[in-house]
């Protein structure tokens, strides 16, 4: 019986990081595709956004039944329970990928962003690529060194999200009301991502030391 359980586990946690991978595809494509204003890769970020639904409500379904059906306590109760917060977090990440795709959709064949902050948002896009490839690294190996390197881009996204709006504030800011809400909307979607990342990090790390950081210490 306890082979069975631990089995159950081990491909909760491979559910885990499928989904990641499947997150780290969306955000490279969708941020490709923002960028280049492509819209049949933008199509494609919005169509693949089904399958990590499904096998988001499948992990959760099957640790349900674990739940009801093992009555885990203790380092397997919290895995659980912290895999259906993590699942929640990386469905969102896809979300918000394909949010970012639907961007580009919607003013197709223009770019979403003015010239001014192509570089900003490009490296936006950087970060939070590096976030998903390390996430997805770091729930295949439990390595708390990734969730300080996860914690420290999202503090550059943090910064550079502030550029944004004091670029928009600036008097020099002629752009229209249609773009001023297309840029607001994005750099929200791309801080956001980085915040859902963060956050599987720190279910990882209270996972492996049983303690939870505030996300502030987790740079340190």
């Amino acid at each position: 019986m306890r082979k069975v359980f631990q089995a159950e586990l081990h491909q909760i946690g491979e559910g885990l990081i499928e989904i990641s991978d499947l997150v780290l595809e969306a955000i490279a494509k969708a941020t490709a595709s923002f960028a280049a204003a492509d819209l049949p890769s933008a199509q494609e970020v919005i169509a693949a956004d089904a399958r990590i639904d499904f096998l988001q409500n499948d992990l959760d379904e099957r640790a349900i039944d674990v739940l009801a059906l093992q009555g885990p306590v203790a380092s397997d109760l919290r895995m659980i329970v912290g895999s259906l917060r993590m699942s929640a977090s990386l469905e969102r990440m896809g979300d918000l990928a394909r949010h970012i795709a639907q961007l580009t959709r919607l003013r197709f064949p223009n770019p979403v962003i003015p010239a001014s902050l192509t570089e900003t948002f490009a490296e936006l896009a950087r970060l939070d690529i590096f976030i998903a490839g390390k996430v997805t690294e770091l729930l295949e190996s439990r390595d708390l060194e990734l969730v300080a390197e996860i914690s420290a881009a999202k503090s550059q996204i943090n910064k550079l999200h502030k550029t944004v709006f004091a670029t928009m504030a600036a008097p020099e800011w002629q752009e229209t009301a249609a773009t001023t809400v297309d840029v607001t909307l994005a750099s929200r979607y791309f801080e956001r991502f980085g915040d859902h990342g963060v956050s599987v990090a720190r279910k990882v790390s209270y996972l492996v030391t049983g303690e939870w950081q505030p996300e502030e210490f987790l740079a340190l």
